[in-house]
């Protein structure tokens, strides 16, 4: 009992914390400081209680009579808790600079995060495409509000709408396809709905078929692969900047650790129905990403556009999956190190806008090396991850990823990849010529601040993870330290735990 009670205490607390915060934000005597202070104890209490079971190899579902087999507490579903509360723990330090100089941020917002992160956690654990729908639906909602949250701003209320007409349209596709899927086999559960399939002949499967296709649009819009990629600039320029990261980088992955649990364990037998669609959808994602990408002067919309090419590089990962299991792992990591690029990237623009009000665009980023060069070498260090140079994450996590590629016979794929990175050495290095080879411009407030806070804080440890992602195994070496090799052990007791009886 007390045992299967500690697999439920991550989400368990996630939830309380929410529901703790909430009830607060109704007194006005709390102020920012306190519900920052009240969601990291939360946050580091959950994670505690994840990282208790970090390393271990196993598959369990506690209170089984209560919940029916709809979820599942694995090593798979543990990984990705991890990764969230730090990507969310992340998120709301180094946002705590720009949530004090914003004065329409209130407790209301903390405790929105949390609720986001309660369905993304309850996405990862879900063994049942109804519990998958209400955990996306939890999550998708909390981050409809989060984008609206400043109703002054005309941006803000005009990307919600967008965000939220769009997405409620391609979530009702998944709850379509899972109807269909039901009509067809007469249950929700993914594992059972596999047998299903492996008994079945093709053409008793047409509605198999159409189904799930169904649910992958859904899978598609949420990660912005072409064609659904149009909402991505302007909902993540609308937003607040802490959650335009949020939803490049924890959703994000949120989104990938249930389609990869589902195509791992249930419908990876069936990847190849969907293989020339995927990569033509691939091929067409890192091309528009690019031009959105190199086109744009704003920065917001440029990472925006850059994050649209790193889910090219993921989708590779997803069609190497029918010919490589082994591609699973390169998929992790890559989420991994695109969390703390991204979360980087842009969580350092937060810190500057708070500051200046101004930092918005390339122009707006001249002689920030001289004035601030603490920031602009971190700026640096996530372009560099972000573009995949050596000696950073980054740089692991493509070569990860092109190799399984290659080895799954997607050479030709792959080399196009490589392609779209080499360009974006162009607009992710156009920002650094910026910081370092640009006089600072006349009319911004170039006034004296300080760099000592938590946020700054913050960034620099998530750019020393990005660097110790990309050098610890040689450092290794010399000094008893770990390694991205213990990250990829975990990465594929994770993989084995799916497939645990």
């Amino acid at each position: 009992m007390i045992e299967e009670l500690i697999y439920l205490m991550p989400i368990i607390t996630v939830l309380i914390g929410a529901l703790v915060i909430m009830f607060q934000s109704m007194y006005d005597r709390y102020t920012i400081k306190d519900n920052i202070i009240v969601a990291t104890i939360f946050l580091i209490i959950a994670l505690g209680f994840a990282v208790f079971h970090a390393g271990d190899l196993f598959t369990t579902k506690p209170f089984n009579d209560i919940f029916n087999n709809a979820i599942v507490f694995d090593t798979f579903a543990n990984f990705f808790n991890i990764a969230l509360i730090c990507g969310t723990l992340s998120i709301i330090l180094i946002g705590e600079y720009y949530a004090k100089e914003h004065s329409y941020f209130k407790g209301e917002f903390y405790s929105i995060i949390l609720f986001a992160l309660f369905g993304m956690m309850l996405l990862a654990h879900a063994n049942e495409l109804i519990t998958a729908y209400i955990a996306l639906e939890i999550a998708s909602f909390s981050v409809y509000i989060l984008v609206g949250f400043d109703t002054q701003n005309g941006k803000r209320v005009e990307a919600v709408f967008k965000y939220l007409v769009l997405g409620s349209f391609i979530g009702a596709f998944f709850l379509l396809g899972t109807v269909l899927i039901y009509g067809a086999t007469g249950t929700t559960n993914i594992a059972q709905v596999a047998e299903f399939i492996s008994v079945n002949p093709n053409d008793k499967l047409l509605l198999v078929f159409i189904g799930i296709t169904m649910i992958l649009f859904t899978f598609l819009f949420k990660i912005a692969t072409f064609p659904f990629q149009s909402w991505v600039l302007d909902v993540y320029r609308g937003s607040p900047i802490l959650v335009t990261a949020f939803m490049a980088s924890v959703f994000k992955i949120a989104i990938f650790s249930f389609f990869l649990r589902a195509i791992l364990t249930d419908f990876i037998t069936l990847n190849t129905f969907w293989e020339d669609a995927l990569i033509t959808l691939t091929v067409i994602t890192l091309a528009i990403g690019s031009w959105l990408a190199i086109t744009q002067n704003i920065i917001k919309k440029m990472l925006a556009g850059s994050s649209i090419v790193h889910t090219g590089y993921m989708m590779l990962g997803i069609i190497a999956l029918g010919e490589n299991i082994e591609s699973a792992y390169s998929i992790m990591f890559y989420l991994i190190a695109y969390l703390l690029s991204a979360l980087g990237a842009f969580g350092l623009v937060s810190h500057v806008i708070a500051d200046t009000k101004v930092r918005v665009t390339y122009d707006d980023f001249k002689g920030l090396g001289q004035e601030r060069p603490y920031l602009a070498a971190l700026m640096t260090i996530f372009m560099f991850s972000l573009a995949g140079i050596p000696s950073t994450i980054g740089f692991i996590a493509k070569f990860y990823i092109f190799t399984e590629a290659i080895n799954a016979g997607y050479w030709y794929l792959t080399v196009f990849a490589i392609f779209a990175t080499a360009i974006s050495i162009y607009y992710y290095f156009r920002l650094i010529a910026m910081m370092y080879f640009y006089p600072d411009a006349a009319d911004l407030n170039t006034e004296k601040t300080s760099d000592i806070r938590v946020s700054t804080f913050m960034l620099g440890v998530v750019a020393l993870l990005v660097v110790w992602g990309g050098i610890g195994s040689a450092v290794g070496f010399f000094f008893p330290i770990p390694s991205i090799d213990n990250i990829l052990s975990v990465v594929e007791l994770s993989v084995q735990s799916l497939f645990l009886k």
